[in-house]
């Protein structure tokens, strides 16, 4: 009987481990997942104040960057 108490013991200490290493991973994906919004939002409010500032170089880079595009697609 004590055997399989002891077996039962290290059975449920596995588990709560790799519930807490679980909990842990969960926490830390939400952290980064956070962290990449707030870069996101940033970048985002960054570019908005490039254009806003620079209208005329905003227009020719996205002209450049849609022809470029279209030649890369097309060429498939």
């Amino acid at each position: 009987m004590e055997a399989v108490d002891k077996v039962s013991n290290f059975a449920h200490e596995a588990v709560d481990k790799l519930a807490s290493v679980s909990n842990q991973a969960a926490d830390n994906f939400d952290e980064k997942s956070q962290e990449l919004k707030d870069v996101e939002q940033r970048l985002v409010k960054e570019c908005q104040v490039y254009i806003r500032d620079n209208p005329v170089t905003s227009l020719g880079i996205a002209v450049a960057a849609g022809f470029l595009l279209s030649r890369v697609l097309s060429s498939r």
